[in-house]
């Protein structure tokens, strides 16, 4: 016989939070794998041009995030595991666990607050970097070989985003890419749909989709934390133990 009366009902109200838990560690993981292998961001993120990767920060961010989803499903499992089983030392354990991945929670949450814009900066830099490239190797028809790196590169960057060129601010520029190169796609309006516009668009729904799933997971951590201390408080003030 183990606990009785409210603890009780708490150590099921544990269990409860705690397979939820488990989930959103499932659902963390998956959200994760899928922003990995997303045709629009991997496609873009792996380019590279005259000996330069696109840049990494978004994917390590990704990589940072299946961690931590196996992490949650692990931890989940364990509290699920210490509840049933009534286990101070699980409880701890897990609380303990709780309280180093609320905190990693909250400083990512800082960072990635302070620098959600600087992935999408970070791109449309390396893609100005290859558009200007592009643009002058066709205006003087030299360096063949950097002239056609940079157009395939381009052209990925169109194509994923169906977009052209750098906008109204750069408008000859895209007007020469899009009139004398076949580097846009022919459906697009050089002048209405940009490509520093797509670049923000896409990441911009990426972070805010990560901060959805951070905040309901930080409210989950709240609460088990709170049950795991009353549970195991509960536990060790049983006559039973």
């Amino acid at each position: 016989m183990g606990v009785e009366g409210c603890t009780k009902c708490i150590k099921y109200m544990l269990f409860f939070f705690n397979f939820i838990f488990w989930l959103t560690g499932g659902v963390v993981l998956g959200v994760a794998l899928w922003l990995r292998h997303d045709g629009h961001t991997s496609s873009l993120l792996e380019l590279k041009f005259d000996g330069h990767q696109a840049p990494t920060t978004f994917l390590n961010s990704v990589h940072i995030l299946i961690a931590v989803g196996a992490v949650m499903m692990v931890v989940g499992f364990l509290g699920c595991y210490g509840a049933i089983q009534e286990s101070q030392c699980l409880l701890g354990t897990f609380f303990a666990c709780l309280v180093i991945l609320f905190a990693c929670e909250v400083a990512a949450g800082i960072f990635g607050f302070m620098h959600k814009d600087s992935i999408s900066k970070e791109l449309i830099t390396f893609y100005d970097n290859v558009y200007e490239n592009s643009v002058v190797n066709t205006i003087t028809d030299q360096d063949k070989d950097k002239k056609q790196a940079a157009a395939a590169v381009l052209k990925v960057f169109h194509e994923t985003l169906e977009c052209c060129g750098r906008g109204i601010s750069n408008a000859f520029t895209t007007l020469i890419t899009q009139g004398f190169t076949d580097m846009c796609p022919k459906s697009v309006s050089a002048t209405t749909t940009d490509c520093h516009g797509k670049i923000r668009e896409l990441f911009n729904e990426k972070v805010y989709l990560i901060g959805i799933a951070a905040l309901i997971v930080a409210i989950i951590m709240i609460f088990e934390m709170t049950f795991s201390m009353v549970l195991c408080c509960g536990i060790r003030n049983s006559p039973v133990y």
